[in-house]
C-alpha cells in the first residue's frame, strides 16, 4: 500500500493543460532547503516533468550535476500523493476522509473561519504555523504575513532549524558572509563539524577533493562514521551535546601555547578576554573525556589547526541541536578570530551565508503588530495547553508540522481537538494533513514564480513555471493575497501583483536595478561583495565598529549560567542512549518522504547491540518518556557506542507504530535562539518477538 492511501481524487482535475508532445528543456531554480541553490534544466512533455538535470550556465557551483533527491521532482510533482484540489473533512480527525469543493468554496470557507476566530476569541487564537527553509522570498513573508499580520494573529518563532546558529553569527558577526563553497579548494585544512555535505550541500564535496588532492588536511566532527568521515585525515566522534567543550578545549590551547593572534583580537573583537578566562577550566585532557574523544586525537586537531594556513571550518547545524548549540556554534565561530585565520581566500568560516541577501518583505507585508509568539518547537504545548485564548485556527503552510516538530504525540493529541479548525496547504498528502478540516493544493516551485537565493552559494536567480499547475494547485503568494481580500483585511490596491512584488524585493536590497540587469543578462546574479568574498577583505562584521563580538551581552544574558557554560548530558540511567535524527540522501526535512515506502531502520552499534540481545534485522521497541518507535535494528559500526540513530524525515509509513524519531525528542529549548534540542532525546531500545 502506498504511503497515503487514504488520499482519494474524485472527478475530472479542473484546469488541466497540454503542451504540445514534443520534449522542451526549460530552465529553473531551486529554492528548496539546502546551501546549493542549484540551477536547473527541466525536460517537460506534454505538459509534465520527465526529467531534472543540473544547468551549467547559471549558478556556477551547479556545474552540471544535482542530487538525487531533486532528481526525484517528476515523482514528487506528479505522484499518486499530490494533492490536486481542495478538500473538506468528512470523518473523524486522523481518518483522512475528504470530499472535493471547489476554490471560491474553500476561500469563503476560510475566511469566514478567519473572521470568526478573530472576532469570537482573539485574533491571537489564530496560529500560522510554517517554515519557509524550501522557500524564496515571494512565497514566504509576503501577502501571508499580510494576512496574518492584519487579522492580529499570533506570532510564529520560526526556531525549528538555524535558530540558534543564527542568533550567534548575528550578534557575534552581525551574519557577515563566510568562505564561498570554491574557496575550499584553496584551504590547507578543512574542519568539518557537524555537517554531512555529502547528502547536504554535495557541492562543496569537489571543491574539497580538489584541496585534498593538493595536500589538503581534512577534519572530521560527528558523532558518525559517515563516508566523509572515513575518508578524512582524523575523525573526531564527540558525544551529542559536547561540542563546546572541545572547541573550548581549542581555544585554550591556542592561548596557553602563544598561538592565538593576540594582534588580531586587539584590533578586531570585544571580549576575548573572557572568553580566554570561560574557556581556561577546559584543558585538552578534561574536554577530551567529556566529550568521549582521545586525547591524542583532539591534541593533534590543536596542532594542525593552530600552524596550517589557510584553514575553514564548515560548521553545520548539526551543532547547535542539543541544549548547549549556541555555546557549541559561539565557541566554534570563535576560532578563527582567536587563531587570525581571516584575511586569506580558503581561511574563516562558513555558516550560512544567508546575510549577503537583504530582502525586506516588510514592504509588502507591512509593519508586525505586538501579538503573542508562539515557539514553533512547542506546537504540541501550544495546542493542548495555550490559554488567553486557546488556539482555534491552525494554519499550516510549508511544513509537515506532525513529522518535523519535536514532541509529536502531544502534537498529534492537539490536532485532535474536535473545536481547532486545521488548514494544511501543501502540494502532497502529509502525515498533518490527514488532521486537517481544509486541505489545500498548492503549487510546487517547478508551477510558480520564485526568487531563488543560496545560503551557500552566492547566487540569486527567478524561475517562473515550466509546466500548467498540476490539478487546482495554487502558489501561496495569490491564495494568501484572495484570503486578505475575503476576510476584509486588504483591498485590491494594497496587494501588488506577482512581477510587482518581485521588483519591491529586489528593491528592497538597495540594488534592485543592478540585479535586474544581471538577472535579465547572465541569468543570476551576486551579492554585493561578489560571489567569493573574503572574510576581512572584502566583507567584514556587520557589527558596531565592524568588531567582532566574542561575547556578546544578549546572548550571555539569554543563556543559562552564561554563554560557554557546558550542561551536563540529560543520559539517565532509564534511558542511557542518545538518539540522533541527521539528514539523509533521501529526503529535505520531510519534503520527498512519500516517495520511500521503504521501512527505517534502528542504526546502533553492536556492543549496545549486544548488551541488549538485538541481532541485525530484529524488531526493536525504542523508547523514553515520551513516547515510543517500533522498527527494525540496523546493527552498525557507523556510529560511536551510546548513540542510536534514526534519520531525519520520517514519516508515520516508514514505522510500525507510525511514530518517528520526533515521538522521542523533547520539547526543551536550546541555550539561546530558542531552538530545537532533537540530539537531546536520550532512549533505550529492547528487542521485541
Amino acid at each position: 500500500m502506498r504511503p497515503h492511501a487514504w488520499l482519494v481524487h474524485t472527478g475530472a482535475v479542473a484546469g488541466e493543460a497540454r503542451l504540445p508532445g514534443v520534449a522542451t528543456t526549460l530552465p529553473s531554480a531551486c529554492p528548496l532547503d539546502c546551501p546549493d541553490a542549484c540551477s536547473l534544466e527541466v525536460t517537460v512533455e506534454d505538459g509534465r516533468v520527465t526529467r531534472v538535470e543540473g544547468a551549467r550556465d547559471r549558478n556556477p557551483l551547479t556545474s552540471g550535476f544535482i542530487c538525487a533527491k531533486v532528481r526525484r521532482l517528476p515523482e514528487h510533482v506528479h505522484g499518486e500523493e499530490r494533492v490536486l484540489h481542495p478538500m473538506l473533512r468528512t470523518g473523524e480527525k486522523g481518518a483522512g476522509r475528504f470530499e472535493r469543493i471547489t476554490w471560491p468554496e474553500a476561500i469563503a470557507l476560510l475566511a469566514s473561519r478567519l473572521v470568526e476566530a478573530r472576532d469570537r476569541f482573539g485574533g491571537e487564537s489564530i496560529l500560522p504555523y510554517s517554515y519557509g527553509g524550501s522557500n524564496g522570498p515571494l512565497s514566504q513573508g509576503t501577502t501571508d504575513a499580510l494576512l496574518f499580520r492584519r487579522l492580529g494573529a499570533s506570532r510564529l518563532a520560526r526556531t525549528v532549524c538555524a535558530a540558534p546558529t543564527g542568533a550567534v553569527a548575528t550578534a557575534m558577526y552581525g551574519k557577515m558572509e563566510g568562505v564561498a563553497p570554491a574557496d575550499y579548494a584553496e584551504a590547507r585544512l578543512i574542519v568539518v563539524w557537524g555537517a554531512n555535505p555529502q547528502v547536504s550541500g554535495i557541492h562543496l564535496m569537489p571543491p574539497i577533493r580538489a584541496a585534498r588532492a593538493r595536500g589538503a588536511k581534512l577534519v572530521v566532527i560527528d558523532p558518525r562514521a559517515t563516508p566523509l568521515a572515513r575518508q578524512a585525515d582524523l575523525h573526531l566522534a564527540p558525544r551529542p551535546g559536547a561540542d563546546v567543550v572541545l572547541a573550548l578545549a581549542l581555544i585554550r590551547e591556542l592561548f596557553e601555547t602563544g598561538r592565538a593572534d593576540l594582534a588580531f583580537l586587539a584590533a578586531h573583537a570585544e571580549g576575548w578576554q573572557e572568553l580566554r578566562r570561560r574557556a581556561e577550566p577546559w584543558t585538552v585532557a578534561r574536554a577530551a573525556a567529556t566529550a568521549g574523544v582521545a586525547e591524542g586525537d583532539l591534541r593533534a586537531l590543536a596542532a594542525l589547526y593552530a600552524d596550517t594556513n589557510p584553514a575553514v571550518v564548515r560548521c553545520g547545524w548539526g551543532v547547535e541541536r542539543n541544549r548547549n548549540g549556541g555555546s557549541a556554534v559561539a565557541a566554534i565561530l570563535a576560532l578563527p578570530a582567536v587563531a587570525g585565520k581571516f584575511g586569506v581566500r580558503g581561511g574563516g568560516y562558513t555558516l550560512s551565508n544567508s546575510g549577503a541577501w537583504r530582502f525586506d518583505a516588510g514592504v509588502i507585508a507591512g509593519p508586525e503588530p505586538a501579538t503573542r509568539v508562539v515557539n514553533m518547537n512547542r506546537l504540541g504545548e501550544a495546542l493542548t495547553s495555550l490559554a488567553d485564548p486557546p488556539v482555534r485556527l491552525l494554519f499550516v503552510y510549508d511544513s509537515n508540522a506532525l513529522a518535523t516538530s519535536p514532541h509529536q504525540s502531544l502534537i498529534r493529541r492537539g490536532l485532535a481537538r474536535t473545536d481547532l479548525f486545521t488548514v494544511v496547504f501543501d502540494a502532497v498528502a502529509t502525515d498533518t494533513a490527514r488532521f486537517a478540516d481544509l486541505v489545500l493544493p498548492a503549487t510546487t516551485f517547478l508551477e510558480h514564480r520564485e526568487l531563488s537565493r543560496g545560503y551557500g552559494a552566492f547566487v540569486l536567480q527567478a524561475a517562473g513555471p515550466v509546466i500548467p499547475r498540476v490539478g487546482e494547485a495554487r502558489p501561496n503568494y495569490e491564495v494568501f493575497a484572495d484570503l486578505a481580500l475575503a476576510a476584509g483585511v486588504a483591498t485590491r490596491d494594497e496587494i501588488p501583483s506577482e512581477e510587482d512584488a518581485i521588483r519591491l524585493l529586489l528593491d528592497s536590497t538597495g540594488r534592485g536595478d543592478e540585479l535586474r540587469d544581471e538577472l535579465a543578462g547572465r541569468g543570476w546574479a551576486t551579492p554585493e561583495a561578489g560571489e567569493r568574498p573574503i572574510q576581512f577583505v572584502d566583507v567584514h562584521p556587520r557589527t558596531a565598529g565592524r568588531r567582532v563580538h566574542l561575547l556578546p551581552e544578549a546572548l550571555d544574558r539569554e543563556a543559562p549560567e552564561g554563554l560557554y557554560r557546558f550542561r551536563d548530558d540529560p543520559a539517565t540511567a532509564e534511558y542511557p542512549l542518545a538518539l540522533i535524527s541527521p539528514a539523509t540522501g533521501r529526503t529535505i526535512s520531510s519534503t520527498f518522504g512519500q516517495l520511500h515506502p521503504e521501512p527505517a531502520r534502528l542504526a546502533i552499534h553492536a556492543s549496545d547491540a549486544a548488551a541488549r540481545g538485538i541481532a541485525d534485522g530484529d524488531r526493536v521497541r525504542v523508547h523514553n518518556e515520551w513516547g515510543e518507535v517500533v522498527c527494525r535494528a540496523q546493527v552498525s559500526d557507523g556510529l560511536r557506542p551510546g548513540v542510536v540513530e534514526l534519520p531525519k524525515g520520517l514519516w508515520s509509513h516508514h514505522t510500525e507504530n507510525g511514530a518517528t524519531a520526533n515521538a522521542l525528542a523533547p520539547d526543551t529549548l536550546t541555550d539561546v535562539g530558542g531552538g530545537a534540542c532533537f540530539n537531546d532525546a536520550r532512549v533505550d531500545v529492547e528487542r521485541l518477538g
